[in-house]
């Protein structure tokens, strides 16, 4: 767990409390390393922000029980914990437009969804805060059902594990949020997971070209392994702006802009970059710093539309079964992201190769690594 912001996860004994009406108590098999995580563990203030708290969102598992009136699930269920919540039964959730719900809207950060307690205390009996409603940095948790997805047993448990969160973000985000059309022109914002997960949506959308834009310039070539055709790096664009270069390059802008990373300046740069009469930009990074986003209202008026969305705009319980099967079709690509593996006793090194900018996905094993698959 954390106890404080910034520094190492400590291991300790806690107990998980069994679960309530509604609940499911998993025992996580493996989880991997997502931004958000490091970006609210490193956040020692604010409104999401509570310690001690044990962090992870991006897992997979098998349920060890579950409360009343849970019936999706069962016991040795392999399920995906999604901090995406999908009651099925609210207004938001049977609309077609998006894949908020309206019945647990995002108010308690610090515990579960229906009553904001929560289901860990250390061994002084003292409350640990949940992450996102997952909190997988832990042998066991528990998760409401709704945020809960059974999966098929055909899947390797370590490429499940990358479809609760990152991959599924982006991926959804080019093929079904966007729904990037054949032979358009896509400019990507950053090349993390997320960044290069959005590349292998637009891929199988067949787009003509995927321009990625990145600081780092050896993410050109991982990039191409996911559909990357030209890169950007912003400091080599000399005097010229990065939305400058893409206009130029693409004759006009790209059809389809994506921001990865969660900076104002770089969604405006994205927005820019876009085509007029019809360019969209869809912001996926997380704008910690509260800063607004300044864009010429004269553009919009002429056809430039930015949008936002959260998991690609998927609904977990209906959407990431397909994407399974497109990874079993052996047409998603989802070996690529897994970079690094480590036992779950060595997680700070996650955390180290995450912040060195040397990892895509981390599978964590919480059991060692040649006994997880």
């Amino acid at each position: 767990m954390a106890r404080k912001a910034g520094e190492p996860l400590v291991m300790e004994e806690v107990e998980v409390a069994p679960p309530k009406a509604w609940e499911v108590r998993i025992k996580i098999l493996c989880t991997s390393l997502c931004h958000s995580d490091v970006t609210f563990w490193k956040t020692p203030a604010g409104p999401a922000s509570f310690f001690p708290r044990i962090f992870g969102h991006e897992a997979a598992g098998v349920v060890e029980s579950v409360g009343e009136n849970v019936e999706e699930v069962k016991g040795g269920d392999l399920v995906l914990p999604i901090f995406q919540r999908n009651c099925g039964e609210c207004r938001d959730c049977k609309s077609e437009k998006g894949n908020a719900c309206s019945k647990f809207p995002v108010q308690f950060y610090e515990g579960m969804p229906r009553d904001g307690t929560s289901r860990f205390t250390d061994m002084n009996g003292e409350i640990v805060h949940h992450f996102f409603g997952v909190s997988s940095f832990a042998e066991y948790t528990v998760v409401d059902i709704s945020q809960v997805v059974k999966m098929s047993l055909e899947i390797p448990i370590d490429k499940a594990c990358l479809l609760s969160c990152g991959v599924t973000t982006g991926v959804g985000a080019a093929c079904k949020f966007a729904r990037v059309e054949e032979g358009s022109v896509v400019a990507i914002f950053g090349l993390g997971a997320v960044g290069l997960a959005v590349a292998e949506g637009a891929r199988l959308c067949k787009a003509s070209r995927i321009i990625g834009v990145d600081l780092n310039p050896e993410k050109f070539e991982i990039g191409k392994k996911f559909g990357i055709t030209d890169f950007v790096n912003p400091t080599s664009c000399g005097e010229k702006s990065v939305s400058q270069v893409i206009q130029e390059m693409t004759d006009g802008g790209a059809d389809y802009c994506f921001e990865c990373i969660g900076l104002a300046s770089l969604m405006a740069d994205a927005f820019n970059s876009s085509r007029q009469g019809g360019g969209k930009t869809v912001v996926l990074g997380v704008e910690m710093h509260g800063s607004p986003l300044s864009i010429n209202a004269y553009e919009i008026l002429r056809g430039r539309t930015v949008m936002g969305c959260l998991f690609g705009g998927l609904k977990p319980k209906s959407d990431i079964s397909s994407f399974a099967k497109m990874y079993l079709d052996h047409e998603l690509n989802l070996d690529g992201f897994i970079t690094h593996e480590v036992s779950f006793k060595d997680i700070n090194q996650a955390f180290d190769l995450l912040l060195q900018g040397k990892s895509l996905r981390c599978i964590i094993w919480m059991d060692n690594i040649s006994n997880g698959k």
